[in-house]
């Protein structure tokens, strides 16, 4: 039996295999593919060492371009699209809080899935290799912050009460800078608590080597 008569067999009205279709399928999957692991597993993973992200982040990739793809001869491209959008905002607010540059890349995740299946005929491959490489370059270079300075924000508990006087600011940033060991650029005060003697600061650093080790808000200026 030749591969071309393959195609000739239906199974319940629907034939067993169509290797246009078929490979047409694994081109645009292939496409999809090697740009996410680009930016989840040599972008967001070499700078924040979290395996469950990339894990989770791959897995919904592929998920919604298996949806998007399969479903693409559905007239519903935008709105189903836009819907995908909705719903992962509504999981997003029931869910565990995730720090907003996690979820922003598993937003970048949705849109290359959704660009790379969703594409029709009438866009070359040129076309969508092209905006893939934007999305992928544009996180490069924003999460490498080339663009601005390598500045976190991070809130702490401050013991020290007397030196949150303004008159006193200058002390209270070199104390910081003492202390945390980073170039403190500014300090703010959140709260202060008078029957324990403590402030809550937001600072705005440097970190010297731009790894982002501030992962318990998320922040960056």
């Amino acid at each position: 039996m030749s591969l071309d008569s393959l195609q000739l067999y239906t199974l319940f009205g629907i034939q067993l295999v169509n290797f246009n279709d078929l490979g047409y399928l694994l081109l645009k999957f292939a496409t999809d593919l090697f740009f996410v692991l680009i930016i989840i597993r040599f972008i967001f993973y070499s700078r924040y060492k979290n395996r469950e992200y990339v894990f989770s982040t791959l897995l919904i990739n592929i998920a919604i371009f298996l949806i998007c793809f399969l479903m693409a001869t559905i007239k519903l491209k935008i709105g189903f699209a836009f819907g995908l959008f909705a719903v992962f905002s509504i999981i997003r607010y029931r869910t565990e809080a995730i720090p907003i540059r996690e979820m922003t890349y598993l937003f970048v995740a949705i849109i290359i899935a959704v660009i790379n299946a969703l594409s029709g005929t009438t866009i070359s491959y040129a076309e969508l290799i092209l905006a893939n490489m934007i999305i992928m370059l544009t996180t490069y270079f924003v999460e490498n912050n080339f663009l601005h300075k390598k500045e976190f924000i991070k809130t702490i508990k401050y013991e020290k009460i007397e030196l949150i006087r303004p008159e006193n600011y200058d002390r209270l940033i070199a104390d910081l800078k003492e202390r945390t060991g980073f170039n403190v650029k500014r300090a703010d005060i959140d709260s202060i608590n008078f029957m324990n003697d403590t402030a809550t600061l937001k600072i705005l650093y440097e970190y010297s080597d731009g790894k982002a080790k501030d992962r318990d808000n998320g922040k960056k200026s």
